[in-house]
């Protein structure tokens, strides 16, 4: 797929934490728009995409000279009280263009000189294994949530065919767990997996997070039957896990291997500590 790629030149970078992500001081994004495209992202019924005119996948802003900007806006945040930051609200810090650009590597190298309270690197995309460096600078104050929604590949193919392979997340997780970065999984959105899911979870990650379509999205899963969802996993013959109960088979299947407290459900698993 071709993707349409702009340079920008944000005003500001630090964005205040409000709704599900009210828990943390700020959002901090490093592209607008994502490549990744998954079919089921809540962004895509979200103003930053309606307003584009084109398809959510397809168009990606590179906003440059990002470190800069952020370095002056940590200084008066930080004066301001505690800076807790979500790293990425509506976009992945890792997707493709990162590999070139570096717009996400520059901000944490901004980071562990003017570090945050708490840092959380939400993604799904092994690159993040490149700035093991200056994650492991932040020592306690980062947490790296690598988002698995399955562990079977052909429904991940189906659902975020853009997206990295299940495999190649997993190996990303052992990595940082050796490297002695804080890390969890976040299985979210549910997405159909099997009973061999928490074992293969188990040797790579201490913590698990769990958030569905209705707990997640923003809107009690409205924006998610706007986009038609349900008939991609009646497509698999799995349309009996698109429901509000459905997740529980998964948060069932992890209690059997992970002990109750790291085991968390939606807001709470993403929030700072």
């Amino acid at each position: 797929m071709q993707i349409d790629y702009t340079d920008k030149q944000p005003k500001t970078l630090l964005n205040k934490g409000t709704g599900f992500l009210a828990g943390y001081s700020h959002s901090l994004n490093p592209y607008t728009g994502c490549a990744f495209g998954c079919s089921y992202c809540y962004v895509r019924k979200m103003p930053v995409s309606l307003f584009r005119g084109k398809e959510w996948g397809t168009w990606v802003d590179i906003k440059k000279q990002s470190a800069a900007l952020l370095q002056k806006e940590l200084i008066r945040e930080k004066k301001k009280g505690p800076v807790t930051i979500f790293m990425s609200s509506s976009t992945d810090p890792y997707q493709q263009i990162e590999y070139k650009e570096e717009i996400t590597r520059s901000l944490l190298e901004v980071m562990t000189g003017y570090p945050p309270d708490f840092l959380l690197v939400q993604t799904r995309s092994p690159l993040v294994k490149r700035d093991i460096d200056l994650l492991k600078q932040l020592g306690t104050h980062v947490r790296v949530s690598m988002t698995v929604e399955t562990d079977l590949d052909d429904v991940r193919k189906h659902f975020s065919p853009s997206a990295p392979p299940v495999q190649a997340r997993l190996n990303a997780l052992q990595r940082l767990r050796e490297e002695g970065i804080p890390t969890q999984v976040a299985i979210a959105p549910v997405l159909p997996s099997s009973e061999a899911f928490p074992e293969l979870l188990r040797p790579v990650v201490d913590l698990v997070c769990i958030d569905d379509f209705f707990m997640g999205d923003g809107a009690q899963g409205k924006r998610t039957q706007q986009l038609g969802i349900r008939a991609k996993y009646e497509e698999l013959g799995f349309s009996d896990w698109y429901n509000r109960e459905a997740y529980k088979v998964v948060v069932s299947r992890m209690l059997e291997v992970f002990p109750e407290d790291r085991v968390r459900i939606s807001q709470e698993g993403f929030a700072p500590f």
